[in-house]
């Protein structure tokens, strides 16, 4: 726990001076003022994360977190929790969506087992199971104490060791039949919101499956009764083993000066108890994408994060963060690359 706590408290503000360095430059490239919008943004806010007023992206990893949930027991998914191990498989096999935009942005993809409920064997797989998924929500915590602080410390510890062979920026994503369902609590409990307007389709469950699960969270919230105050009790009695492995990548990355891409609900929901432990947290995240999930825009506004892609996605994986990677680097490429107004011979604005 202390040593959770300890890289929670590490974490410090951006560094000003880069930024304003970086602001400078920006000021002097060969363009009107602000004529890049958020590109020149993200630039100037991966120069203070970063300390480094020109900085570049050379190595680029996606970390998924794969957990299964004990509140499947009630039905609130259109898929069966099989299907959990299945797609790390395909995930280790390089089958899947996440696989072939990783390919495309130069990303490596790191598969991480924190809670699969089955037990698998591949030589990619970093098998650092917890637990066989977590207990049923609506009837006890989802996670013992012990359980929820190993699950974030996986985190800390899979994201140490990607960051000893080389990461300029990392992407969160996750994998677990049932875990918009826990997403949902997690951020009604923290956002003090209705479930009704936290809670999405998922999978693609109908309205009747919607209606039960919503019956379903408000039952695992009153049967439980986190304290809104206090982050990880909520991660703990309604949260998943997934979603502590990413809160643990949140902080560990940012404690190393590591900018974070954001991918959609789960990962949503792990940044705000990251940001709940410490706010300067989320200066060090940017927002891959707005998810089809409602419950995602909301917990996005409360962060202050605006998404860099609309495209509708509610696939999870890490699809949206490892897309918008994309747009981060060519944000950094025109900051480094572009020449200034001295260097260019190029005349400035004229003044009146």
């Amino acid at each position: 726990m202390q040593h959770i706590l300890g890289r929670v408290a590490s974490v410090t503000p951006l560094d000003t001076a880069s930024m304003e360095l970086a602001r400078s430059r920006q000021q002097q490239l060969t363009k009107p003022a602000g004529s890049l919008g958020r590109l020149e943004d993200i630039a100037i806010q991966i120069a203070g994360i970063t300390k480094q007023p020109l900085p570049n992206v050379k190595q680029k990893a996606v970390i998924i977190m794969a957990g299964d949930h004990g509140v499947t027991k009630e039905r609130v998914s259109a898929y069966p929790s099989a299907v959990t191990s299945q797609m790390v498989y395909n995930f280790l096999q390089g089958g899947a969506a996440i696989n072939a935009l990783a390919h495309h942005v130069g990303a490596r993809v790191i598969v991480v087992d924190v809670g699969v409920a089955a037990d698998l064997s591949h030589l990619g797989l970093h098998s650092r199971k917890v637990a066989l998924g977590t207990a049923n929500m609506v009837l006890e915590p989802a996670m013992t104490h012990a359980q929820m602080l190993e699950a974030i410390q996986v985190g800390i510890d899979v994201f140490d060791t990607q960051l000893d062979r080389g990461i300029d920026l990392v992407a969160t994503g996750d994998m677990g039949i049932g875990n918009t369902t826990a997403s949902s609590a997690i951020a009604a409990i923290l956002l003090q919101m209705p479930v009704a307007l936290l809670t999405g389709r998922g999978t693609g469950i109908d309205d009747e499956q919607l209606a039960h699960k919503i019956q379903v969270i408000e039952n695992a919230i009153a049967r439980n009764v986190p304290n809104p105050h206090d982050p990880l009790d909520v991660l703990m009695k309604v949260g998943g083993l997934e979603i502590a492995g990413l809160v643990g990548i949140i902080i560990a990355a940012a404690s190393r000066r590591i900018p974070v891409v954001i991918d959609g609900f789960i990962s949503g929901a792990a940044a705000l108890i990251a940001v709940k432990l410490n706010p300067v947290i989320g200066a060090y995240l940017l927002a891959g994408h707005a998810s089809v999930e409602q419950g995602h825009r909301l917990i996005l506004e409360r962060l202050g994060l605006l998404p860099l892609l609309d495209l509708k996605l509610r696939l999870g994986e890490g699809t949206g963060a490892v897309l918008a990677m994309s747009i981060i680097e060519a944000a950094l490429r025109a900051h480094s690359e572009m020449a200034t107004f001295t260097e260019a011979g190029v005349s400035t604005r004229e003044e009146k």
